[in-house]
């Protein structure tokens, strides 16, 4: 059983700075792509960033030149470090990976969820 388990998070002011790492455990074959995803009350869930499994990411515009998203895949490991952040950016942010556990196998993972409120 493979699970995610993130850490980070928490309260800045605007213009602060956040860390996030989610690392996945269990019984791991491969691990595809790996991502970050928000949630603010009355919106829908949105990809912020992800990054495939030989290091290319992507970006939502919003975050665009503010936030970078990189993996360690000896520890099966992503991060995401979010710089000049902005009231806007309050939300629940998931961490999601597609893992191969094996053969014909495939698991879509996501973290527990972890709030990142900006506000003075």
């Amino acid at each position: 059983q493979v699970q995610l388990v993130e850490s980070g998070g928490g309260s800045v002011q605007p213009g602060g700075s956040l860390r996030f790492s989610c690392a996945a455990s269990g019984t791991i074959f491969r691990i595809n792509v790996m991502g970050w995803y928000r949630q603010a009350p009355g919106k829908e869930r949105e990809l912020v960033a992800l990054i495939s499994s030989g290091g290319t990411p992507r970006y939502a515009d919003s975050v665009k030149g503010r936030f970078t998203i990189s993996r360690d895949n000896t520890k099966n490991t992503v991060y995401l470090q979010m710089n000049s952040l902005k009231p806007e950016d309050t939300a629940v942010y998931y961490c999601h990976a597609v893992i191969i556990s094996g053969v014909s196998s495939l698991e879509s993972l996501w973290g527990q969820g972890t709030l990142v409120t900006v506000s003075s």
